[in-house]
């Protein structure tokens, strides 16, 4: 499945000066929606994943499916060895680059939406919401479970 992307901007990116050139390199996966390259953390802006410790929870059997580990192994399966190239488009208030990254020629942050590993994080961004819709009918990834969404379960915890 693949989404269209909505493609509005976010009020807090527009009042964020431009950042440097892109930034391209084989990148390690550090969470579901945090990669590194050459040693610099890029956050994929415009989506939440689940943290690395978060869990869903099964509605069938009950059990606890490791959500966070799962959006994580997803996105290192969909990067593999394969450059990434990271247009920056701010800094979070962790000073983490806030990029929106393509492997392949494929954007990252809209597969993980679209495969049901990350959230569309309207708080900041519009631009993944109807890959979030087509990935909730679907009951893609998280949505086959129930969950918090990660901004909720991070200030439980």
């Amino acid at each position: 499945m693949i989404c269209i992307r909505v493609g509005v901007a976010s009020l807090l990116l527009l009042a964020t000066p431009a950042l440097a050139e892109h930034i391209v390199g084989r990148a390690s996966v550090i969470d579901g929606d945090t990669i590194e390259i050459h040693g610099q953390r890029i956050r994929l802006e415009g989506i939440d994943a689940p943290e690395s410790r978060q869990t869903c929870t099964d509605k069938k059997t009950g059990a606890a499916v490791r959500c966070g580990q799962r959006a994580a192994f997803f996105l290192a399966d969909m990067i593999e060895a394969r450059v990434v190239s990271c247009e920056p488009k701010g800094r979070d208030r962790y000073k983490r680059v806030l990029a929106q990254c393509k492997a392949a020629g494929r954007d990252i942050a809209a597969a993980m939406v679209d495969a049901g590993w990350a959230l569309a994080y309207v708080a900041y961004s519009r631009e993944y919401e109807l890959c979030e819709a087509a990935a909730r009918k679907a009951r893609a990834g998280m949505w086959a479970y129930e969950f918090i969404p990660p901004w909720d379960w991070r200030r439980r915890t």
